[in-house]
């Protein structure tokens, strides 16, 4: 028996990698994220698939489930949105596997940032411009950022930063990130990146906040902040240069 902890994707059920669609395709149960797993996947379950949606589940009603799929000998699909290895909650859930010594298998899947910067066309690294990425949230209604990973202190690089989970305190960071990237600092904030319901603003520390709150969007968004959002002069990437020593 295994879990297979799969990454299901930002939301558009053709999302999901080959692998993990193959998976739940055949996997006797499957655990999953409430509102945030589109319903075809589910639909894909085999029949008679033993389906739990985990929303308001605790760690520890979770936990029973996985164990006593184990006990049956049942594979499970335990489905995480986007990419499992970002804010999916998976390590807790892996330590207590290692304790009751039940086998387990992660398969990625695309993260919500990357669904976000493919609806905004823009690449998030460009040459000259920004070469780093911050993936990073806030600590409202979450356990407390570590020491160091406050928002005033990731912001000094200027690198491109994208935050999780944070729509809701939008004002808050634009407070924090404005002093070292500027008001005028391109900003984006997508919701329900590759949904039907997707919505998309653009915009800059200056008025993004005004933006979301317009909008009513209160949840399921990525924010994105940084130069490479409006970059248009840059130099090429030396990866395809005339002037690049190759093998």
């Amino acid at each position: 028996m295994t879990v297979y902890f799969i990454g299901a994707g930002p939301g558009a059920a053709d999302l999901i990698t080959v692998r993990g669609q193959r998976l739940i395709e055949r996997l006797p149960v499957c655990l999953y994220a409430g509102s945030l797993v589109p319903p075809e996947l589910l639909a894909s379950c085999p029949p008679g698939a033993r389906l739990v949606d985990t929303a308001r589940l605790t760690l520890d009603e979770i936990m029973s489930e996985l164990l006593a799929a184990h006990a049956e000998g049942l594979d499970v699909a335990r489905l995480h949105s986007g990419d499992p290895s970002v804010f999916s909650a998976m390590a807790e859930q892996m330590r207590r596997l290692d304790a009751a010594a039940v086998p387990y298998e992660v398969v990625p899947g695309v993260p919500a940032f990357a669904a976000a910067a493919a609806t905004l066309r823009r690449e998030l690294t460009v040459p000259g411009v920004a070469q780093t990425v911050v993936l990073t949230r806030t600590a409202l209604r979450a356990t407390p950022m570590p020491e160091g990973e406050d928002l005033a202190t990731l912001s000094r690089s200027r690198a491109t930063i994208v935050l999780h989970l944070a729509v809701q305190r939008i004002e808050t960071v634009v407070t924090e990130l404005t002093p070292a990237y500027g008001p005028a600092c391109p900003a984006a904030v997508v919701a329900w990146a590759s949904r039907p319901e997707e919505t998309v603003l653009r915009g800059t520390l200056a008025d993004i906040a005004e933006k979301v709150a317009t909008a009513g969007i209160t949840r399921t968004a990525v924010i994105i902040i940084g130069r490479a959002l409006t970059a248009a002069t840059f130099p090429d990437s030396h990866l395809y240069s005339s002037s690049r020593v190759r093998d």
